[in-house]
């Protein structure tokens, strides 16, 4: 990523596409002209191809997630690397970011050579169902600042709580004068 010099943010959004979820998610982006980087899962854009068209037609990026969500630490590294390398045939990107951020130093040292890996700054933590709308956007306004990448989802899973959250910060960034950029390299 290119220096900071100015109000920039990086929204992630991990796991989709997703029927209806993800959809929903470019709908709120829109509207408030903001973008965002989705680090897609390879076996949901296998299925759902004309949304991660639709992701990328919007202008924002795209990165790799694996195919199956492998998490490393409890990965084999061949069978690690071969689902993200099974993924890249249907994500086409230099971003990877690891399932649940756990990967191996043999893992990372094998997908560095092809992949910018991409960790973040705050987990929005939005999957929690006993979380509140209300403490995970106290957390991630806590964590605004110039550079920050913030992890959202755009599953099933977190609809509950992304929907309720995701308008609301969306309006806090606008009220701070914050510019949400796709992660690019």
């Amino acid at each position: 990523m290119k220096s900071i010099t100015e109000k920039q943010i990086f929204l992630t959004f991990d796991d989709g596409p997703t029927p209806e979820i993800t959809t929903r998610v470019l709908l709120l982006l829109k509207e408030f002209n903001a973008k965002a980087t989705f680090f897609c899962l390879g076996k949901n854009v296998e299925s759902f191809p004309d949304i991660f068209n639709e992701i990328i037609k919007q202008g924002h990026s795209v990165g790799n997630h694996s195919y199956s969500h492998r998490n490393g630490w409890k990965s084999a590294n061949k069978i690690y690397t071969d689902d993200v390398k099974k993924a890249a045939q249907f994500v086409k990107s230099k971003l990877f970011r690891p399932p649940y951020g756990k990967i191996s130093p043999l893992q990372w040292l094998a997908l560095r050579k092809e992949y910018k890996i991409i960790a973040w700054t705050c987990l929005s933590k939005d999957y929690e169902v006993k979380e509140s709308a209300k403490k995970i956007l106290n957390r991630i306004i806590k964590a605004t600042r110039p550079g920050a990448v913030l992890v959202f989802h755009d599953s099933k899973k977190a609809w509950n709580n992304l929907e309720k959250v995701l308008p609301e910060y969306l309006e806090y960034l606008k009220s701070q004068k914050y510019n949400c950029l796709p992660i690019k390299i």
